[in-house]
């Protein structure tokens, strides 16, 4: 990466303006379920709090639809940042205005203020520059340690950047190191594993894979649609009847560059969507008309497992199943598991597939979670990201 990272900077005595991705899971009651991202800033904040800086935070959490909504407040996140940084983190009452400005002008080195959800402000989305001039008068120098938002022109990355020299935080710097590997020079055999619910939430992705991988695993939702182009009849299943084109070009790419493609030999389906039906299990030939497929099989999942193996790299977005319910689970986990015995470089991206093989408590064993999901997807699609385009160039 041709970017300068906040190794170049002299921070001691600074205020320096972090963006940070703290957009968490919540539980019913506000309580965080999974801390990924917040962990994962770390590095890059204990690195400038020990170099003397003082630190202003701004992130996003959920979609407020850029109006005030206390469901959405970063308050969770000041408490949990505060626990594992092992000091005070103080939540502004906004991300904008006197108060805020007020506190951070005060802040003293080694002090941290996270600022409230910046998207509780419309100017943030629309990439205002106004806005993105409020946020970037609080500090001295900027870091973009948020790779989650960087495919997305906003004030809170590109508006500041233009205002403030911004660099690259340690996240991002290995966000883009692992990713840019991954489709540059990845070592071989490549295994891409690429599941979820729709073939058109990942067309550029699945056509820039099919070219670079030497074997493309298929499952969850878009598999039904790829079997669906080979002539099996999926009885209920989702299906997108617009994406059987696409399916049908990807096989024929694969085939024309002498790539593999696996999709399920079997499946588990049910006579209804609902977490409690009955789990059947059916060859692809057999799916009955009045069932849907809500997991990749035993058999489909072995072959993966047996695909995952020898891979020098291995990439992996998107569940096989219904992963949340146990009785749909299986193909999921058989992944999860073939992916963390992989003795070559492992990379997990998207929150279904990050949450699942934490569930499985296989996280640590894998080479690199990514925590980007759309971003992940853009950058393997080859798009620029304005988040990363917009930081200082290396000198």
């Amino acid at each position: 990466m041709r970017k300068q990272t906040v190794d170049s900077l002299s921070v001691r005595g600074k205020k320096v303006y972090v963006r940070v991705d703290y957009n968490v899971p919540l539980d019913a009651q506000g309580q965080i379920t999974d801390d990924t991202r917040i962990r994962a800033t770390l590095p890059t904040l204990q690195q400038l709090l020990d170099g003397g800086a003082a630190l202003i935070l701004a992130s996003h959490l959920g979609r407020p639809k850029g109006k005030r909504n206390e469901a959405y407040s970063l308050a969770p996140a000041a408490e949990r940042l505060a626990q594992l940084l092992g000091r005070p983190v103080r939540l502004a009452p906004d991300c904008v205005g006197k108060e805020t400005e007020a506190l951070a002008a005060a802040l003293q080195p080694g002090e941290v203020l996270l600022l409230e959800n910046v998207r509780f402000h419309p100017e943030e989305e629309a990439n205002d520059p106004a806005f993105a001039r409020a946020l970037a008068g609080l500090a001295d120098v900027a870091v973009n340690d948020a790779f989650g938002v960087s495919h997305r022109a906003h004030a809170s990355v590109v508006g500041v950047a233009r205002i403030l020299p911004m660099v690259a935080g340690h996240l991002v710097a290995q966000e883009i190191h692992f990713l840019e590997d991954t489709v540059t020079r990845p070592k071989r055999p490549f295994v891409a594993i690429i599941g979820g619910a729709k073939v058109s939430d990942k067309i550029g992705v699945l056509e820039r894979l099919v070219k670079i991988a030497d074997t493309l695993i298929i499952g969850g939702g878009m598999a039904n649609t790829f079997l669906l182009a080979q002539g099996y009849r999926v009885g209920t299943s989702l299906v997108e009847e617009d994406a059987r084109e696409l399916a049908q070009r990807v096989l024929q790419t694969a085939e024309t560059d002498g790539k593999a493609v696996l999709l399920p030999c079997d499946v588990i389906t049910a006579a209804a969507f609902r977490q409690e039906a009955a789990p059947h299990l059916h060859a692809v030939a057999d799916v009955p008309a009045d069932e849907m497929i809500l997991d990749i099989g035993p058999q489909s999942a072995q072959q993966f497992a047996q695909a995952i193996a020898p891979a020098a790299t291995v990439l992996w977005n998107g569940p096989m199943g219904v992963f949340e319910w146990e009785a749909f689970a299986g193909g999921t986990k058989r992944v999860a598991e073939a992916v963390a015995a992989n003795s070559g470089t492992s990379i997990v991206g998207g929150g279904d597939s990050v949450a699942a093989i934490e569930a499985c408590g296989l996280a640590d064993r894998v080479t690199h979670i990514s925590t980007g999901g759309g971003a992940s997807l853009a950058y393997l699609e080859g798009q620029e990201l304005p988040g990363i385009e917009c930081l200082a160039e290396e000198v």
